[in-house]
């Protein structure tokens, strides 16, 4: 269970916040809820991640690689929980994710999803990148892509460390009290 209570998203102050939430997503998630503690950061992350992932160029497949990688690094089980079902959507395979369990799942992906797996692990167990990893990506993406898989790494890293440090999880129900 979470750390703290979720927001109330009846709340006057969250109606216009949560219209668009709704409006945009079908529904308020978990980590909204949560984010909705704080109107204006929970508005600049819904307008940071819906550029990552609606307007970006990046391939959904290759976003989702990320995330579900991330998630694992992270132990964010309700990044997992929320990714998984639009990863199988976007191309990858249940074999797949369940290789990113693996210390290195590399040789289960082909060589453009392992150089994306190599700056995904480097961006979130190390934070600097060695030029290598980099140049590997660069085989694969023009600086426009650089810019959005390394955003989308970061982004999703941010996410996994919010959901973490909170407790967040699928099985919370977020209308009872902590």
């Amino acid at each position: 269970m979470a750390r703290i209570p979720y927001a109330d998203i009846e709340a006057d102050a969250t109606k216009p916040l949560v219209e668009r939430m709704t409006a945009q997503r079908g529904s308020v998630l978990h980590l909204y809820r949560m984010l909705l503690h704080s109107p204006p950061v929970a508005e600049g992350w819904l307008g940071f991640l819906t550029a990552i992932r609606q307007h970006a160029d990046l391939d959904d497949r290759t976003r989702e690689l990320v995330i579900m990688r991330i998630a694992v690094l992270n132990q964010a089980s309700y990044e997992a929980d929320q990714h998984r079902p639009i990863a199988l959507a976007a191309g990858l395979t249940e074999a797949q994710l369940d290789q990113l369990a693996q210390p290195d799942p590399s040789s289960f992906f082909d060589a453009r999803q392992s150089a994306v797996l190599a700056l995904t692990d480097a961006m979130t167990r190390e934070v600097r990148v060695a030029e290598a990893t980099l140049s590997r990506v660069r085989e694969y993406f023009d600086e426009r892509g650089v810019v959005e898989l390394v955003a989308t790494i970061g982004a999703y890293n941010m996410v996994s460390r919010f959901l973490v440090a909170l407790d967040v999880q699928s099985s919370d129900q977020p209308d009872d009290p902590c």
